[in-house]
């Protein structure tokens, strides 16, 4: 099944370069919704950063199936949402979601 995205690679910019990959739902790269809720896991090679982007919208059954997400690089999530870049450098274990002002905030279990 190919998806089509809300950005065209040609129009990918320079914004986050050098933090590796990610994972992230089609909610924000086919749908276009924003960031709403970051994670970051403990790597499971050497240029994955661990993080997971998500909408904040997505069911348990929507992210149960694996065809509504795929592996990319950050620096392409931070096209879809800029704010990223204020958290990429927090540590494993980390955990962000975006309050009614739009702003990370951590999440402490």
């Amino acid at each position: 099944m190919s998806k089509n995205y809300k950005i065209r690679a040609e129009e990918i910019k320079s914004i986050a370069v050098g933090y590796g990959s990610c994972i992230a739902t089609d909610m924000i790269t086919v749908e276009g919704n924003k960031v709403g809720y970051a994670v970051r896991d403990e790597p499971s090679h050497k240029t994955d950063s661990g993080w997971v982007f998500m909408s904040g919208l997505e069911s348990q059954e929507y992210m149960d199936n694996a065809e509504n997400m795929a592996i990319y690089d950050i620096n392409t999530i931070a096209n879809y949402d800029p704010e990223i870049t204020k958290i990429i450098e927090s540590p494993i274990g980390s955990q962000f979601e975006k309050n009614d002002s739009g702003e990370f905030v951590e999440i402490h279990e």
